[in-house]
């Protein structure tokens, strides 16, 4: 009988080169995976797209600035600004949800000479701001102990949304706030005593720009 002898390296060799075959390939694989399925910086394609989308406005929030321009359109234009033509509507009709109770404005309202806080205002927040002091004394007249809860409550009911509501508080037996009803470059807000019957809002004057502080105000 012959016997064969032979290195056992020279039969190992074949299955080495076949393993870094495999590897090989494997790697090209996992690379190729990675590139099709990843964005800048690994991250998931699309996750950049994704944040760039702008935010749509809430139902709440189209709600509040149509009912800020219901009322902008019942008042005279801000100085230097023209009016509208004879005959022709500034802009579309707002379409705007009353509160539980309340009546639609009718007239446009022609407020007296302004004193206090709100003779810094121009005529146009000047006359907005009657509107919108009419229809909030008369909401929070009816709220019965009237607590921060309970009138933020009634504003968001009115179509006040919360980033515009401020420094909402407990003062004794009633409660403060304010509202921050700047548009347009205007400087209005209200500044609010919840106190059932003997509720009272009054105008203030906002800075023009930036985070919501008041500038001057009266104390209702």
């Amino acid at each position: 009988m012959t016997h064969i002898r032979a290195s056992i390296s020279a039969f190992a060799r074949p299955r080495r080169a076949l393993a870094a075959a495999a590897l090989a390939s494997l790697a090209l694989t996992g690379c190729g995976s990675e590139v099709k399925g990843s964005g800048p910086q690994g991250g998931p394609v699309g996750s950049v797209a994704s944040k760039a989308r702008p935010t749509q406005p809430s139902p709440e929030q189209e709600a509040f600035a149509a009912m800020l321009e219901m009322y902008a359109q019942m008042c005279p234009p801000s100085d230097g600004v023209p009016p509208a033509p004879p005959g022709k509507s500034a802009g579309p009709e707002p379409v705007r949800s009353l509160a539980p109770g309340e009546t639609p404005p009718t007239d446009p309202i022609e407020p007296g000479p302004p004193t206090g806080p709100a003779a810094e205002l121009d005529r146009h927040d000047g006359c907005t701001s009657v509107h919108h002091e009419q229809r909030l004394i008369e909401a929070l007249q009816k709220v019965a102990e009237p607590t921060p809860a309970k009138v933020r409550k009634t504003l968001n009911g009115l179509g006040y949304i919360d980033e515009r509501i401020h420094g909402l508080k407990q003062d004794g037996k009633t409660t403060r706030f304010y509202l921050d009803l700047r548009e347009n470059g205007g400087r209005l807000c209200e500044a609010g005593r919840a106190a059932g019957e003997t509720t009272d809002v009054t105008a203030c004057v906002a800075h023009a720009t930036g985070p919501f502080t008041v500038k001057t105000e009266e104390q209702p």
